[in-house]
């Protein structure tokens, strides 16, 4: 019986934010793969290790969570006044499923330093010693983004003192400008309402906040739910009655926000929305075992992805955060006191992050300009990764 050798395709691995990820230019993979479809999805789940059914990854370079199931693609772009194009793939752990319908913002703050590295930005555009400006094209959701890269002696700079919780050790800042994350053509309430009712069978009405910001995200009060906002992750993901009922609220959230038909086409869509649950300030410890004291932060945020919770904060959930913050009137604003709010700090599993976003009414509805944050990013290992031939 003869047996299929392994291809080594160029790719390198890194962090962003709190995620990690396998990073591929799109001109460097396997040609069937340089295009959507059936072969780029096979070969990203070998490429991770899914589906995996014992949720460890140990045969591919996922890490069997959602923030280390990822993958992005980068190339050339092709819109103007833009340097790169940034593809999104979020792998599924347990399903040979990629979902490929939202962005990953804690990745972005690694895209502008791999397109750096990769050639991709015109070198007339990367000072000797300064910040880079990388315009990104999220071709996921459409969407300009704005990666200040930190740059010394010519080279991207990752090592510094930027301490980013839910990161172990510190490294250089990275700004991300997400820049109007709702086109004026898109209503950023699919609902038309900052604070809807959401019927949910076997939980309940829920009042809800349902916006798209960053990504599609369903906003809960934690004390409607039965939470306080204080939770860690062994709380929500220890409990699978819990689970069920989140991923219940998300399938008929989605429903509501226009995302999908019918409650059953949520499986297919993993990704987004996204749920999250909200309260006022109060006195936590994290995961880490760091206190964080009510008075250092303007609420708490709780958020699930890929059907558990985050052990920190999603960089596109914390523009959503940021967003309707900025909103009289959401849950999340009066969580977090109510009034005119151009910025706030909310406490994660983690620790804390704190985001701005620009919002104004025009022509009497609600939009947003940009939303601001920072990350981190460094790259943990670059070559070539390996898969079976026959994979794709």
């Amino acid at each position: 019986m003869s047996f299929v050798p392994q291809v080594k395709i160029p790719a390198t691995y890194m962090r962003g934010g709190t995620s990690k990820g396998v990073f591929f230019s799109l001109e460097e993979l396997p040609e069937s793969a340089q295009v959507a479809g059936e072969a780029r999805d096979k070969l990203l789940l070998r490429v991770i290790g899914s589906p995996d059914p014992y949720g460890k990854h140990t045969d591919g370079m996922g890490g069997a969570t959602s923030s280390t199931s990822k993958t992005v693609i980068v190339a050339s772009s092709e819109q103007p006044d833009h340097d790169v194009d940034y593809l999104f793939g979020q792998v599924a752990i347990d399903k040979p499923f990629v979902d490929w319908s939202g962005n990953c913002g804690n990745l972005t703050a690694a895209v502008g330093s791999f397109a750096i590295s990769k050639g991709l930005v015109d070198p007339d555009r990367i000072p000797e010693n300064g910040v880079a400006i990388v315009r990104i094209w999220q071709v996921n959701i459409q969407k300009t983004i704005v990666a200040h890269v930190p740059v010394t002696n010519g080279q991207v700079q990752e090592t510094g003192d930027f301490e980013l919780d839910g990161v172990t050790f510190p490294a250089a800042e990275v700004q991300v400008e997400f820049l109007k994350p709702v086109d004026a053509s898109e209503a950023m309430f699919p609902t038309g309402r900052l604070v809807d009712e959401l019927d949910v069978p076997g939980v309940g009405v829920l009042r809800a906040t349902m916006i798209n910001a960053g990504i599609p995200t369903i906003f809960l009060n934690a004390e409607e739910i039965g939470y306080t906002g204080t939770e860690l992750q062994a709380a929500i993901n220890g409990d699978d009655a819990a689970l069920a009922r989140f991923e219940t609220i998300r399938a008929y959230g989605a429903v509501k926000m226009g995302l999908i038909d019918q409650v059953d086409q949520a499986a297919q869509r993993q990704h987004t929305p996204k749920v999250a649950f909200v309260n006022k300030p109060a006195d936590y410890e994290t995961s880490s075992g760091k206190v964080v004291h009510k008075d250092d932060i303007d609420l708490l945020v709780r958020a699930l992805s890929m059907g558990k919770l985050h052990h920190a904060m999603m960089g596109t959930a914390a523009v959503a955060i940021g967003t309707a913050a900025a909103i009289p009137g959401t849950l999340v604003n009066q969580a977090a006191g109510g009034g005119e709010l151009q910025a706030v700090r909310f406490g994660h599993p983690s620790g804390t992050l704190k985001v701005g976003a620009e919002a104004i009414i025009d022509d009497g509805e609600w939009r947003v300009n940009k939303a601001v944050m920072s990350r981190s990013a460094r790259v943990l290992m670059e070559g070539w990764v390996r898969v079976p031939g026959d994979a794709f």
